[in-house]
């Protein structure tokens, strides 16, 4: 192996994955840690951890997909509602750490672009991705090119004064509120009992279960409202749907999306629109992060 690869590590709300990436996006070694959530402190160490277990001579430069509000100019990430990462300078933390490149990027800024050059949205110019798991992630290719502002869709208001928010947001209503797999936890034990749960949901809605169709199609129906928006603000002609949640009942939640979002959306974007399901799964973070580790070296 030689210094063309790259460490990418996705951080997500329940764990860490890291992985040795090439240009091509292709996955070389991976592994998987629980995300520690005790402190920054705690996480700052579990990501290090990550990093060392990975790295050796052929490494050029590290990539970091976080759940965070990341100022691109400066390196800092700003607070998480599902990590304990606060007001960070996050790349220069790392660089310091390690010697190397380091690129930073929102995780679901990170999948949209793995997706794009890898992925289920190679082919188009304007890309939407959005990753239904702990939270709702959001990522844009608007026009062949990543968006590397603040993408946080997941807190767009889709029912106004609707149900909290979960984390530390403090807003209600919001994607976020409807269309996780925490959500669907809770529609899951309301229905099934406590010790049900989202898994438990998409495995009755598999084996035909009436209501558990019916519970996911709601919540796909949710979905659909806010895709319609993202479609009518920046002319999407796909979107892709990702995150252990999305991928997990995607089956269930396309068709009453599709049916919504298109309503919702101003024509042309009604018809041609289309709503796909992600094909990298849960390695779109850790490619991406990988992906953006090369931005950085070759800048």
């Amino acid at each position: 192996m030689t210094a063309t690869h790259a460490i990418g590590v996705d951080v997500g709300g329940t764990k860490i994955l890291a992985g040795i990436v090439g240009r091509d996006g292709k996955i070389e070694r991976r592994r998987e840690w629980p995300t520690p959530l005790e402190s920054q402190e705690a996480l700052l160490a579990g990501l290090d951890q990550a990093v060392e277990d990975l790295l050796g001579d052929g490494i050029a430069a590290l990539g970091f997909g976080i759940p965070s509000r990341v100022d691109q100019r400066t390196g800092r990430a700003f607070g998480s509602v599902n990590i304990p990462l606060h007001d960070l300078d996050f790349r220069d933390r790392m660089q310091d750490r390690f010697g190397l490149p380091v690129g930073l990027e929102n995780d679901a800024n990170a999948a949209a672009f793995a997706e794009w050059r890898a992925g289920s949205g190679r082919g188009t110019r304007t890309l939407v991705m959005l990753t239904l798991g702990t939270g709702v992630g959001a990522g844009f290719v608007l026009d062949g090119r990543l968006y590397r502002g603040w993408a946080e869709a997941g807190h767009m208001v889709v029912i106004h004064d609707g149900k909290p928010c979960q984390g530390t947001c403090t807003g209600r209503g919001h994607l976020e509120s409807y269309c996780t797999g925490v959500a669907a936890d809770e529609l899951a034990r309301e229905e099934f009992g406590p010790a049900a749960d989202a898994h438990r949901l998409v495995r009755l809605a598999n084996e035909g279960d009436a209501r558990a169709r019916e519970l996911i199609g709601g919540i796909g129906r949710i979905l659909g409202s806010g895709i319609g928006s993202l479609v009518n603000l920046f002319e999407a002609e796909r979107v892709v749907i990702g995150g252990g949640f999305g991928a997990a009942a995607f089956d269930h939640l396309v068709g009453p999306a599709l049916e919504v979002a298109r309503r919702e959306a101003l024509s042309p974007a009604d018809d041609a629109l289309e709503v796909v399901k992600a094909e990298l799964a849960t390695a779109a973070g850790l490619i991406g992060a990988g992906l953006v580790a090369f931005e950085a070296l070759d800048m």
